[in-house]
């Protein structure tokens, strides 16, 4: 990383911005998310989503799509895995949800990866997908941060406008249902914002590692406080510091900065545990 900096300060303010804006806001975001996916007790739900976008980006770059552009065919793939798990109707599939979403996962990833092998076999280059693959917020630039911001924005008014329906909905689907709550529609919302939240994200620790950002964050939550309202505040908080974090600790040991975000959100986890324990 130290090879990329020059001498200037002000340079590396200007230059390093972004990627700590980025990191705080993808963090916060996934934790955000991440509250809905672990308190229904639905961890697949999160990597499955992110290796569809994955397996979409790498079909998308056989098919000549590069860089920045390879971020449709990856939201067309986690938008589309998305909407399947919301109209699934748990009444009438005789099987578990973690069930449903493993079988997924195991689908999205074999696709994913089978593409990339398809990439050696016709000549072709797969950088940009090694590069979603294990995932660098060393690049994340203001565009970026753009993106990130707008789905954070578009996730926080979504579960502020469906706040009540979504709390039912965790507790039970079959029981929101029952109250009258359009369960289909209002899950499947919010499936396309965590697919939509997770695609742009790709980037701060890649798909293979973006799970530790969404259940990690949200699992130390619950650990320490209780009530919905601030376990989605304590969620985003711990994300957020997870990956900014996790950047400044990589920044100044030269490590890798996704690796990093992943053990810094293991161990705050772990600090959370330890305090409720003490409790």
């Amino acid at each position: 990383m130290r090879s990329c900096r020059r001498e200037d300060p002000m340079f590396d303010v200007i230059f390093w911005l972004p990627v700590m804006v980025g990191g705080t806001v993808a963090g916060a975001s996934s934790g955000l998310l991440g509250t809905f996916i672990v308190g229904m007790r639905i961890p697949f739900l999160g990597v499955c989503v992110a290796h569809a976008a994955l397996a979409g980006a790498v079909f998308g770059s056989l098919a000549g799509w590069t860089g920045p552009a390879l971020l449709l065919p990856a939201l067309a793939g986690a938008i589309g895995t998305a909407l399947a798990l919301g109209l699934l109707d748990p009444q009438r599939v005789p099987l578990d949800d973690n069930v449903v979403l493993s079988f997924l996962f195991s689908l999205t990833m074999g696709l994913a990866f089978l593409g990339i092998g398809l990439h050696g076999l016709l000549g072709r280059s797969d950088s940009d997908v090694r590069g979603l693959l294990w995932g660098s917020l060393n690049f994340c630039r203001w565009r970026d941060v753009w993106l990130m911001l707008a789905s954070a924005g578009a996730l926080v008014m979504y579960i502020g406008a469906f706040f009540k329906e979504l709390r039912a909905i965790m507790f039970s689907r079959v029981d929101a249902a029952a109250a009258g709550i359009r369960v289909h529609l209002v899950w499947s919302g919010l499936l396309v914002l965590i697919a939509v939240v997770l695609t742009v994200n790709f980037q701060t620790v890649g798909g293979l590692m973006i799970y530790s950002l969404i259940s990690n964050p949200a699992a130390a939550a619950f650990q320490l406080v209780k009530g919905c309202r601030p376990v989605l505040a304590w969620s985003a908080g711990l994300g957020a510091a997870s990956g900014l974090g996790g950047f400044l600790i990589s920044a100044a040991t030269d490590l890798p900065s996704g690796a990093v975000i992943v053990i810094v959100s293991s161990l705050l986890l772990a600090v959370a545990m330890l305090v409720r324990r003490r409790r």
